[in-house]
């Protein structure tokens, strides 16, 4: 990766986290960056590209580590499908990795804020969210897919307000190790998964 291309990602990630997407201007992260206009749109494209491509080279490799997770605990569980808890285990531990990038979880906190994560998960995450999915659904035969897709819908809505907890102001938070607010949340998400069926054919709705 170019300098230029690392100040750039490096700045965008921050301002980004700092003001939001809506209020960071590209003149913004130009000036911070101490780069030019040109070299924005040679590198990335569009303040869109940009903030995708800031967030998958973090999101990236964390996926990446979801999938293999995922596919041991297939692996072990075969022929049977991998249990509900496992596969959300394989989905949440590699979020452990952004412990380390303070910066990160920020920028996350803010694209939940401003309701971006929906569309750039659009673009970016369908493989790695079909791949859980198609586990779930294994997991789960007898759950309707409309029920399983709005349990997924709340258990990312769990999993986004947990990243976005602010120790620094919360003092309960403080207290907790992040490795402990995961194992939580999988004990938390995966009951949530396997509650008794609520929907039938006359009630069902879309997410």
């Amino acid at each position: 990766m170019t300098d230029t291309r690392q100040k750039i990602l490096d700045t965008a990630e921050r301002l980004f986290g700092e003001f939001g997407y809506s209020d960071t201007s590209l003149r913004h992260i130009i000036s911070e960056a101490g780069v030019n206009l040109a070299a924005i749109h040679y590198h990335f494209g569009s303040k869109q590209d940009l903030l995708d491509q800031v967030i998958m080279r973090k999101a990236g490799p964390i996926n990446e580590n979801r999938l293999k997770f995922l596919d041991h605990f297939e692996t072990e569980a075969a022929p049977q499908p991998a249990p509900v808890e496992k596969i959300i285990e394989a989905f949440l531990t590699p979020l452990l990795a952004i412990e380390k990038n303070p910066e990160f979880v920020k920028l996350m906190g803010r694209v939940h804020a401003e309701g971006l994560m929906p569309e750039i998960a659009s673009r970016n995450f369908q493989p790695m969210i079909a791949r859980f999915i198609s586990a779930l659904h294994r997991a789960l035969p007898d759950l309707p897919a409309k029920e399983l897709a709005w349990r997924a819908h709340f258990a990312l809505g769990a999993m986004a307000h947990a990243m976005t907890l602010r120790p620094e102001v919360d003092l309960e938070a403080a207290r907790e190790a992040p490795s402990m607010i995961v194992r939580m949340l999988i004990a938390f998400i995966s009951g949530g998964f396997c509650a008794p069926i609520v929907m039938d054919k006359e009630t069902e709705v879309n997410p």
